[in-house]
């Protein structure tokens, strides 16, 4: 059980890359060059781990979708800097 939904996690991780590969089959407006999909790969796949780890070692409940909402907070905010620089930080290029 534990490691099939390990798999899972990870073959998600693989169909959220193909996204973007297959859009830029199609259009000029996605373009992702090896940069782009080394760092949101291991984002998503350090992010895919994070929650495996949580939902491996967090017994209760309620405590695993705090912890595990709380890494895809991070996730997304991440995400979003690098993607338009919300928050101006040099992180993100500004």
């Amino acid at each position: 059980m534990k490691n099939t939904r390990l798999f899972i996690l990870l073959a998600s991780v693989l169909v959220l890359l193909l996204i973007p590969l297959i859009a830029m089959q199609f259009t000029n407006e996605v373009d992702w060059d090896i940069f782009d999909f080394t760092v949101m790969g291991f984002l998503l796949f350090t992010t895919a781990l994070a929650c495996e780890l949580v939902l491996r070692n967090v017994k209760t409940i309620k405590n695993r979708i705090i912890i595990c909402g709380a890494i895809l907070l991070v996730l997304f905010l991440i995400w979003a800097e690098l993607a338009v620089g919300i928050f101006g930080s040099p992180f993100a290029g500004s």
